[in-house]
């Protein structure tokens, strides 16, 4: 059990230094120019903060490993984390059209392992959860 979190953690960790790469991999300068200034910050705060929060569960993951698994508070932690993910992967499905992905091999291929990601997370933390 131990061994799953740790490896949450790095691959989480690394999810959220990806994401310094998406203003360029979206080309957001071009993309949200027509948005009012407000929309635009919002999309670039908002990124930082999804990115910020998926690197402390990260840290989260590598640094409270023995916690999540043996304390009471670590157990709710991890149901949190269960279904923040279980969520997750439900937007994976409807809140994202198969138009963006079908047909395309990057984006199909991206789609099926970020699928398995969130599924293996929902795994993960709901066990840690039950255990």
């Amino acid at each position: 059990m131990e061994f799953h979190l740790k490896i949450i953690g790095v691959l989480l960790i690394i999810l959220a230094i990806i994401h310094i790469s998406f203003p360029k991999r979206f080309n957001w300068n071009e993309e949200l120019k027509p948005l009012s200034l407000i929309n635009r910050q919002l999309m670039y705060v908002h990124s930082f903060f999804i990115a910020f929060a998926i690197l402390l569960i990260g840290i989260l993951c590598l640094s409270s490993t023995h916690e999540l698994i043996e304390t009471r508070l670590g157990k709710n932690i991890s149901l949190g984390l269960a279904i923040f993910w279980v969520v997750r992967l439900l937007v994976q499905f409807f809140g994202y059209s198969a138009k963006l992905w079908r047909g395309k091999r990057f984006e199909t291929v991206m789609h099926i392992l970020f699928s398995i990601f969130w599924t293996y997370l929902v795994v993960i933390f709901t066990w840690v959860y039950l255990k």
